[in-house]
């Protein structure tokens, strides 16, 4: 079976099927023949990414810039890897936490830790060594199949990334956090424009068409006074 992978539009591939299988249910067959024919999971297999996910925040940081050489970076929900690896790439320090544990990466710091701990953010920052440049966290709750709650579900963990993103931030700095489709909550925008000197929603051309993800941007972190 061949499966060729082409550009990362799907133009010129040939896609693959799955054919029936008494041991497979019809979702799995599904969830395989996407995959199979998923341009960005070749492309993150041959980058040596861990997750096809890796190419959200390269695409991210096309635009906006906000991964730099030297910069100190919190990779929250971290699991399986494939945002500190990039970050990592770019020559950042990175110190990572997830309630999974993940295999080592090269120049990532990670802590197995639960980001409602009180005591994480400050043992995160003296990873670091001094405020974070930038914030990341791809963190989704587990999909229910109802979008209201899925919504409120990965609301709640942007809300609790950007609190202790807001704890160990330097001025200026910047945070990248998973919502979905409809924007981030009212209360979670408001707190996001307060903190934050620009505020930009984004669905980068890694996230499937029809998935509901979406990515918020913050630049330029205003700690309150």
């Amino acid at each position: 079976m061949t499966n060729n992978t082409g550009d990362k539009s799907g133009r010129g591939r040939v896609p693959v099927k799955v054919h029936k299988d008494a041991t497979r249910t019809q979702s799995s067959r599904v969830w395989l023949q996407r995959q199979l024919n998923d341009p960005y999971v070749a492309k993150a297999r041959a980058a040596g990414y861990r997750s096809r996910a890796a190419f959200k925040l390269v695409e991210m940081d096309e635009k906006f810039h906000f991964l730099k050489k030297g910069a100190k970076v919190l990779d929250l929900g971290a699991a399986p890897g494939g945002w500190s690896q990039v970050a990592a790439a770019k020559g950042a320090t990175v110190v990572a936490a997830d309630v999974l544990m993940i295999e080592e990466i090269p120049g990532v710091t990670f802590f197995q830790a639960d980001l409602t701990d009180p005591d994480v953010p400050a043992m995160l920052k003296a990873a670091l060594d001094g405020p974070a440049d930038l914030v990341l966290t791809d963190m989704a709750a587990p999909t229910t199949g109802h979008r209201a709650t899925d919504h409120i579900r990965t609301i709640a963990l942007v809300e609790i990334a950007l609190e202790v993103a807001e704890d160990c931030l330097r001025p200026g700095g910047a945070f990248v956090g998973k919502v979905f489709q409809g924007g981030s909550s009212n209360e979670l925008l408001a707190r996001l424009k307060k903190s934050f000197r620009e505020v930009k929603h984004v669905k980068p051309p890694a996230s499937r068409a029809e998935s509901v993800e979406l990515y918020v941007v913050a630049l330029g972190f205003k700690p309150a006074s």
